[in-house]
């Protein structure tokens, strides 16, 4: 076997005997990619965002278009490719020269061999690129994901910021320091005034919290007042999933967050284990508004809850 396979399945290994010491929640149900659709929004100034309509098929795409290539933020699924580079062709002809991975899991970086084989330069955090060359564990679910192919790994990568450049575009890459994981990366078009949350901004919905690799609560909360610190008020930013939204919109998602620490930290601080914590609905409004399922409402409260100091 070659050493660096055994280098990759050593990490596994350790998360798989992790994963039987503790009890692990059901995974996510399969999309049903084949129905899936993606929905593409104009944003100004030859950047669009793609999103995935039909189930939970992966995390939005934003493609910046420059007069001798593209740049490509995140990449769903794997199974997403072939609709994702259609998409991209309807509004340019020119080629991916860049895909960007605003953090590691697969929802946002299951394109990557593909568009490694297009030819596109994968560009993430030195954080995010070791986890995709070594594997990850799912938190709640215990799901094992092994090491992406060599083609899939990023190329370059960078620790704080980080500018690319095309004809005509720039983007600027930086890194927000363990919030929704350790390798985060958000993504600033200047000249559309887009920022690019990647899954350290919700609208509407509940975060995940990869508390495993790095995120909390607090972190998200952390990350959320820089972003704000950032955006102007009519900058149009791009969560992980679902429509953009506006700086309005990012501080009624930190007023939440605030919130659902707060109520959490004070059942933990209790004594409450982590079940009695779920059964107790301590975001119950936010429930309603969001019109989440249990399963989500579960779950948030769970990485929350694991996310907290003890």
């Amino acid at each position: 076997m070659p050493m660096r396979s055994i280098a990759a399945l050593l990490p596994l290994l350790a998360l798989a005997a992790v994963a039987q010491a503790q009890t692990c929640l059901p995974p996510a149900p399969t999309p049903d990619f084949d129905k899936a659709v993606i929905k593409t929004t104009d944003l100004g100034n030859r950047t669009y965002l793609l999103e995935g309509v039909g189930g939970t098929i992966g995390g939005n795409v934003t493609v910046a278009v420059g007069d001798d290539g593209v740049i490509v933020v995140d990449n769903m699924f794997a199974q997403m490719y072939g609709k994702i580079k259609t998409a991209i062709a309807a509004v340019s002809s020119q080629p991916v020269r860049y895909v960007v991975n605003t953090h590691f899991h697969r929802d946002h970086t299951g394109g990557n061999e593909a568009f490694g084989k297009d030819g596109a330069v994968v560009v993430a955090h030195e954080n995010a690129a070791r986890v995709l060359a070594s594997g990850s564990r799912n938190g709640l679910s215990c799901a094992v994901t092994p090491p992406v192919p060599e083609i899939a790994l990023p190329k370059e990568t960078y620790k704080e910021a980080m500018t690319l450049r095309l004809k005509g575009r720039t983007a600027e890459l930086r890194h927000p320091v363990d919030v929704h994981t350790d390798g985060d990366t958000t993504i600033t078009f200047a000249d559309a005034n887009v920022l690019v949350a990647g899954d350290l901004v919700f609208f509407g919905r509940y975060p995940n919290i990869d508390f495993v690799y790095g995120g909390s609560i607090d972190g998200m909360i952390r990350g959320t007042d820089e972003l704000l610190n950032v955006a102007r008020e009519d900058t149009t930013i791009v969560p992980g999933h679902g429509p953009a939204g506006s700086k309005a919109m990012m501080r009624d998602y930190r007023t939440m967050l605030a919130v659902a620490r707060e109520r959490i930290a004070r059942l933990k601080a209790a004594g409450r284990s982590e079940d009695e914590v779920v059964a107790a609905k301590p975001t119950a409004d936010y429930d309603a508004k969001f019109g989440v399922n249990e399963r989500a409402i579960g779950n948030f409260l769970r990485v929350v809850y694991r996310s907290l100091p003890r």
